[in-house]
């Protein structure tokens, strides 16, 4: 199984930080304001950054080290891996 530490971006420009084992199922939950209390009422989400994990606790430690970081450092690792995929 594989984890997941994603950032979303929200409809009102913040950001969030969560971890999941299916992307897309937490993705449309998120959408559907079943998701994170954070994210009820700051729908539409959309997904802006992800990294994948062969355990939990290893994508749980990422998603608390990207949890510490600042607004423009979590736009820096955003703009990093946009640019490895473009």
């Amino acid at each position: 199984m594989v984890n997941y530490t994603y950032i979303l971006q929200c409809g009102d420009g913040t950001l969030y930080t969560g971890w999941t084992t299916d992307l897309k199922k937490r993705l449309r939950a998120h959408n559907e304001k079943r998701g994170a209390k954070y994210t009820k009422n700051r729908t539409p989400v959309t997904l802006v950054y992800y990294e994948t994990f062969e355990t939990k606790q290893e994508a749980l430690r990422r998603e608390y080290a990207i949890k510490q970081l600042s607004r423009s450092e979590k736009l820096e690792l955003i703009r990093k891996q946009d640019r490895l995929l473009n």
